[in-house]
């Protein structure tokens, strides 16, 4: 039977107090703070890093390697300025990885939705060359070029699509609260209305009624769109759709095939194998087109054929990109014949662009003009007609 001494007492009571003084209350505040930072640790390894976040972290590291800053330092810097929490971290994990002694190319590969396979792969190459900074350079220029790209196509796109989507609200807002208001005025006519006149009561009476139903319709109807395009077939279908589309086609395409070039040169030159090259491009250009020539490429490359000789036989690949990709295996600079087509789409791309932004302005007006002046005459059309409806 055990004795509890006095002098043993105290010790008991400092024990208790200690693991008391040990478990230590978290206050609000702090349980917040935590709790947010878990919910960003789960989200590491599922969100998508936006381009213009990786663009500026390359950057940057590219220039603190070049200036002889060690690589866990330069990460450690851009994991402290860094705004985006998830996507710090995501350096974090990376930093630890690369501390621990694991190449940085095996740390970014554990996190596909922050990294690509281009950056990768580029990555790879550069520690396998030795060159790490100046192949972050040329990473960070390429996904400079394919910002700028992205950001002068959603610029030309951003004020059609705010036009289109006032002008369904206002069309909207016309239908369901003031087309009622003259509905009840011309009832008191008790006679028949103009047919331009009785259609647009009668529709703006469907939508007054189905307009919930038509919203979740809607939203069914996009999400079920959204999940179909990413499926093969699904993607296929949309690919196709688009490119038989008369001014879209044609933007889409050249679109593709900068891109597709691009990519193909930057890899040729940092060093990646062709076969590796052409696997990366088909995963980053999300079209089928270029997905199937690549894999035909593939094929035939493995089999001692030549770039050139597939793209002649594609009819998505225009005669520019057949010529000058042959020209570039005969003279041994196929990277720098494709950077070049690169460029000559890009120009491309930019002036179709700027004629589709102020062609869009006045076939705009035009629509808005036809449509709110359709509903405002057709409402107007029985006051014009007062004197024979009320005699009638």
């Amino acid at each position: 039977m055990a004795i509890v001494t006095s002098s043993s007492a105290p010790s008991v009571g400092r024990s208790r107090a200690s693991s008391g003084a040990g478990k230590k209350k978290v206050g609000f505040w702090e349980g917040q703070r935590l709790a947010k930072q878990k919910a960003y640790e789960k989200q590491a390894h599922k969100k998508k890093i936006k381009l213009d976040s990786l663009t500026v972290f390359t950057q940057q590291l590219a220039s603190m390697l070049e200036a002889g800053l060690p690589l866990v330092s330069g990460l450690e810097a851009l994991e402290e300025q860094t705004e985006d929490p998830v996507f710090r971290i995501i350096i974090r994990e990376v930093r630890t990885d690369v501390s621990s002694g694991t190449a940085f190319s095996d740390a970014a590969r554990k996190f596909p939705n922050a990294f690509p396979n281009l950056f990768v792969s580029m990555v790879e190459a550069g520690e396998a060359s030795g060159g790490l900074a100046p192949i972050l350079a040329k990473v960070a220029v390429y996904f400079e070029s394919t910002l700028a790209l992205q950001k002068k196509v959603k610029s030309a796109l951003t004020y059609p699509v705010a036009v289109i989507g006032l002008a369904i609200a206002l069309v909207n807002v016309l239908l369901i609260f003031v087309i009622p208001v003259f509905a009840e005025m011309f009832e008191s006519f008790g006679q028949d209305l103009p047919a331009p006149t009785q259609l647009l009561i009668d529709f703006s009476n469907f939508l007054k009624s189905y307009i919930i139903i038509i919203i979740i319709a809607a939203v069914i109807l996009f999400k079920v769109l959204q999940r179909a395009v990413k499926t093969p077939r699904g993607r296929y279908i949309k690919d196709q759709t688009v490119f038989r589309m008369p001014v879209l086609g044609d933007l889409t395409q050249k679109i593709a095939l900068s891109r597709f070039c691009r990519t193909y040169a930057i890899l040729l030159r940092s060093g990646v194998p062709i076969l590796r090259a052409l696997e990366i491009v088909s995963k980053a250009s999300n079209n089928t087109f270029i997905e199937s020539a690549c894999s035909e490429i593939s094929r035939q490359v493995s089999q001692g054929g030549q770039l050139s000789e597939v793209v002649a036989a594609d009819p998505y690949f225009p005669p520019t990109v057949k010529h000058m990709a042959k020209a570039g295996e005969q003279t041994g600079n196929v990277d720098g014949m494709m950077n070049k087509i690169s460029d000559f789409y890009d120009a491309e791309i930019e002036t179709t662009v700027d004629g589709l932004t102020s062609l869009m302005e006045p076939l705009l007006i035009c629509f808005l003009g036809v449509v709110i002046g359709g509903i405002v005459m057709a409402m107007f059309l029985p006051i014009f007609e007062l004197s024979s409806v009320v005699a009638g």
